[in-house]
């Protein structure tokens, strides 16, 4: 690959992750209720979705995702599903009453108090299905990742390339942007009402999301 033409992908990876979704959505979430340090595990099970996404497409598997109405239709709703399950859990989470101790800036990186008790594995979880359960993403890169592979080169180098670029891109942007700015809103997780608006927030984004996957071809 061409220093210009991984300039390129460069770029275009940026605009990708800048554009919010779900993925996004699941970050600032889990900054918000975990803290920004582990706000990483649910963007590591993210990464590992875009992963096999890549796979898929580059083991040929995505040409029968895009060309099958019927398994198309299947992964979609059930990513809908999901997505509005999401929704429906933030909004009806219940809220606990702030500590003292959750009251500087020192303590930023210790779970807040609405979701403290969420492990590294379902945060990780989580994000995974948030990111596999996207059809549109398989049928994305179907179209994103040929523009940038050359068949008469050797492929592994060019798709290893390509992968590395879209998942660290993918972290810096989620972590270093998403995470971080749902870090600076933290202080509305001090009290029983901020935690409620939070979860109604998170929780219409979510289940807009997922209604937008629904019906949006």
């Amino acid at each position: 690959m061409t220093l210009s033409l991984w300039a390129t992908l460069l770029a275009a990876c940026f605009v990708i992750s800048f554009t919010p979704g779900a993925g996004a959505i699941n970050t600032m979430g889990n900054s918000l209720n975990v803290g920004f340090r582990r706000s990483i595990w649910g963007i590591l099970g993210q990464q590992t979705a875009l992963i096999v996404h890549i796979l898929i497409v580059a083991a040929g598997v995505g040409v029968v995702v895009a060309g099958s109405p019927v398994a198309f239709e299947v992964i979609r709703y059930a990513g809908a599903a999901y997505l509005v399950y999401l929704g429906i859990r933030q909004l009806l989470a219940k809220p606990q009453p702030p500590s003292d101790a959750d009251d500087g800036e020192a303590d930023a990186s210790r779970p807040a108090p609405t979701a403290g008790s969420e492990s590294r594995w379902s945060m990780f979880r989580r994000g995974l299905w948030v990111n596999l359960l996207n059809p549109k993403a398989i049928v994305f890169f179907l179209a994103f990742l040929p523009q940038f592979i050359r068949p008469d080169l050797p492929l592994l180098p060019q798709y290893l390339i390509v992968g590395l670029t879209v998942v660290v891109v993918d972290v810096i942007v989620m972590w270093g942007f998403f995470a971080a700015a749902a870090h600076s809103m933290r202080r509305f997780t001090r009290s029983v009402r901020g935690q409620r608006a939070l979860n109604g927030v998170f929780g219409a984004l979510f289940i807009a999301v997922g209604v937008l996957l629904a019906v949006v071809h």
